[in-house]
């Protein structure tokens, strides 16, 4: 049970890491900046989901879970992710 826990904790924390990364790259002002790390811990399982299957299939480097976490980040919070919309300040300048 600890062979399965361990990678998958550390690959749901690499992944909400990676996705707070991924906040730092945006353009400030955006809303909900807390959903970068939480969608990056969701992929961050998934990506290991993905990979558990792979191991027991082809028998998968190790190697490839850090890039899955990452492309899965990556597809996430990029082109199929949420679309962000700038904060107004409701100052309209008068």
């Amino acid at each position: 049970m600890q062979e399965i826990l361990l990678p998958m904790a550390m690959a749901a924390t690499f992944g909400a890491f990676t996705g707070s990364l991924f906040r730092l790259s945006r353009r400030p002002g955006y809303q909900r900046p807390f959903m970068f790390p939480v969608v990056g811990l969701i992929a961050g399982f998934t990506a290991y989901l993905i990979y558990h299957v792979l191991v027991s299939v082809t028998g998968a480097p190790a190697w490839l879970l850090p890039v899955l976490v990452v492309l899965q980040v990556w597809l996430w919070l990029g082109p199929l992710g949420p679309k962000f919309k700038r904060q107004e300040n409701g100052d309209n300048g008068q």
